[in-house]
């Protein structure tokens, strides 16, 4: 994390935001049990943003069929 203030957890709204991608699918992408970066806090669901990234560089060379 570059900076002290930056957030760990990414609500569903800022998930979706910073995916640029709408609130349903967001919660599709979240709720998905293959995904290693949803992080489950009773009912609500975060995205852990350092695993985010991670899984993000992962599957960016593959392309969408």
């Amino acid at each position: 994390m570059d900076t002290v203030n930056e957030k760990a957890l990414l609500t569903l709204k800022e998930f979706s935001e910073n995916l640029n991608i709408g609130h349903t699918k967001a919660r599709e992408l979240m709720t998905k049990t293959n995904n290693p970066y949803t992080v489950r806090i009773g009912n609500r669901l975060y995205a852990n943003k350092t695993l985010l990234d991670m899984w993000l560089k992962s599957i960016s060379g593959n392309k969408i069929r």
